[in-house]
């Protein structure tokens, strides 16, 4: 039997290997460092996720034997003008969407940013119903208020949802078993609002990826000596390393975890023959951490509707490999494509906020200072009567009385402290609580998300 994998699969998935049935404690610790396994690992030896873009041959006992890649990366500029690129670019968007969503409703999450509008500008034009929607945090940046603009502009229905505080203590079973522990559960905002997407009729058009794709892969000027330094500062996550080496060290781990860190992410940027950095890095990039953490979470969309997801489709990847780099760099075909809709590039782009896509090179010194200021200000004023910013989904299941007990049961469980030694759990817990929650946050995210595996999945 032979399973071939796409470019970027939509989902994962796992078979068995002939190796012995143990935990993979190297693979674990790069997961608590990055928050995504590399390459094909997983928690068990003898199993491994199958690698996007191969061909994958099983025997007669359904065991993975050989993968032997059906596609390469690379980099093969045209000779093409940018204004042919960009009409190349909306008109395979455009076949890519229609081809995915035929004549179904469409169910749009937006945004502010510059996927999911750029999707939004290709639907308009067509004839499916789209009901579009977006969420915010409370007390946080209100997001659906541009996602709301666009999606008038653009005569979609809209929902707007606040994700609730303390949602994921209701749901981090059924979260567990749809991702199988393979992404940090503060990442999976979409639960929140899980049974009100179970009302809504259509398919689902996800703007996953785009924003790698279409953009440099690394900054200007990067040497090649600087490659591995960049790749490791991108992946590492905010006490990642100090977790990671923690974890390391306690399970008597041969050599040191940082050098074999950095030996499997060079060995995997060596199989990747591209000589241009920016473009190898982003081969690099959606071969990994698209694959094996953007992915993860796809399935919760897909428990309630089917998925359509344009810049994962393998004609996407084809083409990218052949647009010279200075058009990808700094989303200059997206930011053109957006351009031809006055209205819609005259919308607040949340990452230059509060300029938009006409006016967004402004977002710098002197001229975002007067918002920069008055921003501040509210901030601290909410803050004084009681309406603390958030901005992030940790503050919204970690922080507070009620979601400190939950917590707590969990990474003080029994069981799961036989896996990860009671002294680790309770020093990145404290330093969570009393050093920098900011920092610490990600750690016991990823404690509590090895807790869940343990309890679900782990077996001697």
């Amino acid at each position: 039997m032979i399973i071939k994998t796409s470019i970027l699969p939509s989902k994962q998935e796992f078979a068995k290997i002939k190796a012995p049935h143990e935990v993979y404690r190297e693979a674990i610790c790069i997961f608590a460092a990055t928050g995504f396994f590399l390459d094909g690992d997983t928690y068990w030896k003898d199993e491994v996720c199958l690698l996007s873009a191969h061909d994958h041959s099983f025997d007669e006992n359904d065991l993975l034997i050989e993968s032997k890649p059906n596609f390469h990366w690379h980099y093969t500029p045209r000779n093409i003008s940018f204004d042919d690129a960009l009409e190349e670019y909306k008109n395979l968007l455009t076949t890519i969407i229609q081809e995915q969503i035929g004549d179904h409703p469409v169910i749009l999450p937006l945004s502010g940013g510059l996927d999911s509008r750029s999707q939004a500008l290709i639907l308009k034009d067509l004839n499916n119903h789209v009901h579009a929607y977006s969420y915010s945090f409370p007390g946080g940046y209100p997001e659906h208020k541009i996602s709301k603009q666009i999606a008038s502009v653009c005569d979609f229905t809209f929902d707007a949802f606040e994700i609730p505080k303390s949602y994921l203590w209701n749901c981090i079973d059924v979260l567990a078993q749809l991702n199988g522990c393979y992404s940090e559960f503060t990442h999976s905002r979409q639960m929140g609002v899980l049974e009100e997407l179970k009302e809504m009729k259509g398919v689902f058009s996800l703007g996953h990826w785009g924003d790698v794709l279409f953009d440099r892969g690394a900054p200007e000027g990067t040497k090649e000596e600087d490659v591995t330094k960049l790749l490791l500062k991108k992946m590492l996550k905010p006490g990642g390393l100090e977790f990671a080496e923690a974890l390391w060290e306690s399970w008597n781990l041969e050599g040191e975890f940082k050098p074999y860190l950095v030996s499997r992410i060079e060995k995997s940027l060596a199989k990747i023959k591209i000589e241009n950095i920016s473009a190898r890095i982003r081969a690099f990039k959606t071969s990994q951490w698209a694959h094996r953490w953007t992915t993860t979470n796809l399935c919760i969309f897909e428990s309630v509707h089917p998925i359509t997801m344009p810049y994962y489709d393998d004609r996407m990847c084809e083409f990218i490999c052949t647009i010279p780099e200075e058009y990808l760099a700094d989303r200059r075909l997206q930011i053109a494509h957006l351009k031809k809709d006055d209205e819609l590039a005259n919308i607040t782009w949340h990452e230059h906020k509060p300029f938009n896509i006409n006016n967004f090179h402004y977002n710098k010194s002197p001229y975002n200072i007067p918002y920069r200021i008055v921003n501040k200000l509210k901030r601290e004023i909410n803050s004084a009567i009681g309406n603390p910013y958030i901005q992030r989904n940790f503050e919204l299941q970690f922080l507070g009385a009620e979601n400190d007990i939950q917590l707590k049961k969990y990474l003080n469980d029994p069981a799961f402290l036989q896996f990860i030694p009671k002294d680790i759990v309770d020093d990145f817990y404290n330093k969570f609580k009393n050093v920098n929650t900011v920092f610490y946050s990600t750690p016991v995210s990823i404690l509590l998300t090895f807790s869940l595996w343990h309890k679900h999945y782990y077996t001697k």
